[in-house]
């Protein structure tokens, strides 16, 4: 499994808490049925954007991709977010970023513009495939989402930029191509491609990197390997809103994970909130979805704090068949209420049962709801 992860120039918002909550989801229901996951995830430690915000911090973007990758890296332990096998940086993986480029351009694929390689998406037949999108669509999401359709000189419109060459004032690494740096979509085919293989069985993200991301990542790997398809399925996660729009650094609109923590907010009710909706939904954030959870948190405490229980063999079969069918993790949730529920007003005689529950929403839904332990220095 490889998940795109952060452009680490902001802390974590709750559109990235929920993606990465999905995969994590995914990977312990893989895991509960005996599936040995290596899970790869990037951190794009250079592009546009990350310098962009240093240029207009005047902060070194160097300190500026470490100091919020680890934020988002402690983001993710709060949330109890389980680490993938390789959490690999564009910045050191530059060689193999290189090395894969070369092969594309000895197998015809890469052709010189003003010194910036590019790579012809002719090259790939099955080139569109994986978002199954009309030419204009993909021209206005590529002008969106990052690309350069309307640079003169281009073959194609929707070619990809390769290796960057060295501008002013930016950050360049040797190369057989001369000083420059990657693109986007190749760093996440080489990472993959050496940790993973030419062909992986699941690639995720969010829904808006279908394309350009997911599109182009693929085409490279199918024409450096020669192998089709590079994932045999592509999973999205829905965008979350908040005031209106798609959350996001560019709008301004976030509701940031660090700072529900600060505030005191438990992260897992914030999971718990998340996990309310399907992973493909688009939805809106609001504070009722976290009043929601934090509710439903202090009752699955009161209800495993109890010394028995109604049979949970019937609660943890549901979940996990729900889990099965495509992650529906607001009914899994349902189904924990309902034993919650049933044990704080009729109780039960099974003395295993709020254990077993407890065991169950940790593992596979990743909440403890055991109480939570009092701040530090407080009896």
């Amino acid at each position: 499994m490889y998940v795109c992860g952060i452009t680490p120039y902001d802390a974590t918002h709750l559109g990235h808490a929920a993606t990465y909550l999905a995969f994590d989801t995914l990977q312990r229901v893989l895991r509960d049925g005996g599936v040995e996951v290596d899970y790869c995830q990037n951190v794009t430690d250079v592009d546009d954007p990350l310098l962009a915000r240093a240029a207009a911090t005047g902060e070194d973007w160097v300190a500026l991709a470490e100091r919020e990758t680890e934020r988002f890296r402690q983001d993710m332990e709060a949330l109890r977010v389980l680490p993938p096998r390789w959490y690999v940086g564009a910045v050191e993986a530059i060689p193999e970023i290189v090395e894969l480029i070369a092969v594309l351009r000895d197998k015809g694929a890469a052709y010189d513009l003003d010194g910036d390689l590019y790579f012809p998406v002719s090259a790939d037949p099955h080139f569109g495939s994986v978002a199954n999108l009309d030419v204009d669509t993909m021209l206005r999401l590529s002008a969106e989402r990052g690309g350069d359709p309307d640079r003169p000189g281009k073959k194609d419109p929707l070619d990809a930029a390769l290796w960057r060459a060295a501008r002013p004032a930016e950050p360049a690494w040797p190369s057989e191509f001369g000083p420059g740096r990657p693109g986007w979509h190749v760093e996440c085919a080489a990472i993959a491609l050496r940790r993973l293989g030419p062909t992986i069985d699941i690639q995720g993200g969010g829904s808006d990197l279908a394309y350009p991301h997911h599109e182009l990542s693929a085409a490279h790997a199918d024409v450096a390997s020669g192998c089709w398809p590079f994932a045999r399925s592509y999973v999205h996660s829905g965008m979350v809103g908040y005031l209106g729009e798609k959350m996001s650094k560019s709008r301004g609109n976030l509701v940031l994970v660090s700072r529900l923590r600060t505030d005191g907010v438990e992260p897992a009710a914030v999971r718990l909130a998340l996990l309310g909706h399907h992973y493909r939904e688009d939805w809106e954030w609001t504070g009722d979805d976290l009043a929601g959870a934090t509710k439903r948190l202090l009752r699955w405490r009161r209800a495993v704090e109890q010394p028995t229980g109604p049979s949970a063999q019937t609660i943890l079969a549901e979940v996990r068949r729900h889990l099965a069918d495509d992650l529906d993790t607001p009914r899994a949730l349902r189904c924990v209420d309902r034993w919650a529920a049933e044990a704080l007003t009729r109780g039960g005689d099974d003395r295993h049962a709020p254990g077993l529950v407890r065991d169950m929403a940790d593992a596979l839904l990743g909440v403890d709801p055991s109480p939570s332990p009092p701040p530090s220095g407080l009896a």
